[in-house]
């Protein structure tokens, strides 16, 4: 029975063999999945640049290159999106550094259909967003649901939005509501961090290049913008962007069009530009550090987003959503706080913001040796220093508990995988764990 329109998956498929590609597609379609079949690198770059699956299965071993480099090059805009690697034997090695570089799963031919649908549907069980659904959790104070009715009628047309506020605050979250709210919420929404990538090598990613362009330059890169297509591309801490950068932004901005580097073709921008900063722009015009012409242009409309400690309604509304969140990726039940837990949460400053409340939320899950979450649990630097200095044994211990935890953890709570990951054999994990008081 195929799934409902509302919960329906998608897979791209990349797969040269005829005979595996057209029973993998017509298996996954008896499951109620739709399959877009690639057969080589190329036509697999040239769908993920028009399709958002769910998921992605992919043969390592392509006519006109190879699944690690197809994917490797693609890895930046496909964001979240489950890979599963599909590889012959002597290709495991491969597979396993594709796993280190981002890749989901992997499977040996030859294997049953069966053994695909069934990684497929985990992904889909227990893949959660990396960030909260917007629809699902902090939006309970008036300022966020004021920001979001900005957001979803801005979302309708292709006004240049730029979205302001400080770090960990939620702006990329904003800038996808604003992308899923109109008409390009079917095609990519690709993110830059401008602060993170050298200047000399951003233009380069969101321009794309071609081949001999500059020193390693061994092929042509397509850029973000030109990944992008009909989506949306976010550009986070714009201010960070050098004046080189910013002078060719701004051509970007004021004729939709640009080169990749070394290249001569004009190529047409059309994708929707929304920009990020956790800086004060205006002061930096005045200071003479960003253009002003490209402050008009980036911010035909400026919106706030709030920093979490100016928004306690939504404190308590995105801790129950992050408890299930992670509670569910550990396959744990969900634990409750208790109320002095929950008033520390309420009363605490949020420096870090939203992204703080989730490392925390997170920290305090793995840690916890109850299902009742406590101030300790969530704040333990507070029970540090009110603490007294453990002897070195009791650290020794205290820090191999919580070690063999995170793996555990990390492994879902198989004995075998984390035992391997250790590098001791079950029965030492075993005893360790008994020794330690770690219940399985």
């Amino acid at each position: 029975m195929s799934a409902p329109a509302a919960m329906r998956r998608s897979v791209v498929l990349i797969e040269d063999d005829a005979v595996l590609g057209e029973s993998l597609t017509q298996r996954l379609a008896l499951e109620g999945i739709d399959v877009w079949w690639a057969r080589s690198a190329a036509e697999g770059e040239a769908l993920l640049r028009r399709r958002r699956p769910t998921m992605i299965v992919c043969d390592i071993r392509l006519p006109d290159g190879d699944g690690e480099s197809l994917l490797t090059h693609l890895m930046p805009q496909l964001g979240g999106t489950p890979i599963v690697v599909v590889t012959a034997y002597g290709d495991v090695g491969q597979a396993v550094r594709m796993l280190r570089a981002g890749a989901d799963d992997y499977v040996e031919k030859p294997f049953p259909a069966q053994l695909l649908i069934d990684k497929l549907d985990a992904f889909a069980a227990w893949s959660p967003p990396a960030e909260p659904p917007p629809d699902a959790a902090g939006w309970a104070s008036p300022s966020m649901q004021t920001l979001r009715r900005h957001l979803l009628k801005l979302g309708r047309v292709d006004t240049t939005v730029l979205l302001v506020g400080e770090s960990g605050a939620g702006k990329e979250v904003a800038a996808r509501v604003l992308h899923e709210a109109g008409p390009r919420a079917a095609a990519p929404f690709l993110a830059v961090n401008c602060a993170a990538i050298p200047s000399d090598l951003l233009e380069s990613q969101i321009f794309g290049h071609e081949r001999g362009a500059f020193t390693g330059a061994n092929e042509r890169q397509i850029g973000l913008a030109e990944r992008a297509a009909g989506g949306t591309l976010f550009l986070d801490e714009v201010a960070e962007l050098a004046p080189p950068s910013q002078a060719k932004l701004l051509r970007l901005l004021q004729e939709r069009r640009f080169t990749r580097l070394g290249g001569r073709e004009e190529l047409a921008l059309g994708a929707r530009i929304v920009a990020a900063t956790n800086a004060d722009l205006r002061a930096r015009v005045a200071e003479g550090r960003f253009r002003d012409d490209l402050y008009y242009r980036l911010a035909v409309v400026e919106l706030q987003v709030p920093p979490l400690r100016q928004r306690p309604e939504d404190v308590e509304e995105l801790a129950a959503h992050f408890l299930r969140h992670f509670a569910r990726s550990l396959g744990r039940d969900v634990p409750a706080l208790d109320a002095e837990a929950l008033g520390a949460l309420l009363h605490h400053g949020w420096p870090g913001n939203v992204r703080e409340l989730r490392n925390r939320i997170e920290r305090a899950l793995v840690l916890a040796e109850s299902q009742r979450l406590g101030v300790a649990d969530l704040f333990p630097e507070r029970q540090a220093q009110e603490a007294p200095p453990l002897s070195l044994a009791a650290a020794r211990e205290a820090a191999e508990r919580e070690h063999i935890r995170r793996i555990l953890a990390r492994c879902g709570g198989r004995i075998g995988d984390a035992a391997q990951i250790l590098g001791v054999s079950r029965t030492t994990l075993w005893e360790r764990m008994r020794r330690l008081g770690i219940k399985d």
